[in-house]
């Protein structure tokens, strides 16, 4: 059972990660501006003739944090699992 921590966890945070960004998904069955994700969202920043860059990257750093804070708690149980199955004992 303690091998397989770093592989739940490394599923875990690839399928948090697919389910965050999301983007087909919600644009095909969302039909309300209230429900709306967050990446749909980001889409919105991008007009036709023009983007607001500015807003664009501000909201693309807020999204992306908690992808980020997930990613770095979670590098702890890889490094634990390389180093627990790394080690050779004689």
């Amino acid at each position: 059972m303690p091998l397989s921590k770093p592989a739940l966890t490394g599923v875990g945070v690839m399928m948090f990660m697919g389910a965050w960004n999301n983007f087909m998904g919600p644009l095909i069955y969302i039909n309300s501006d209230r429900w709306k994700t967050l990446t749909l969202g980001l889409a919105g920043f991008q007009g036709t003739y023009s983007t607001d860059t500015n807003l664009l990257m501000a909201a693309a750093i807020v999204i992306t944090l908690p992808c980020i804070i997930l990613f770095f708690s979670a590098q702890k149980a890889f490094m634990e699992g390389l180093t627990f199955s790394g080690s050779k004992e004689s």
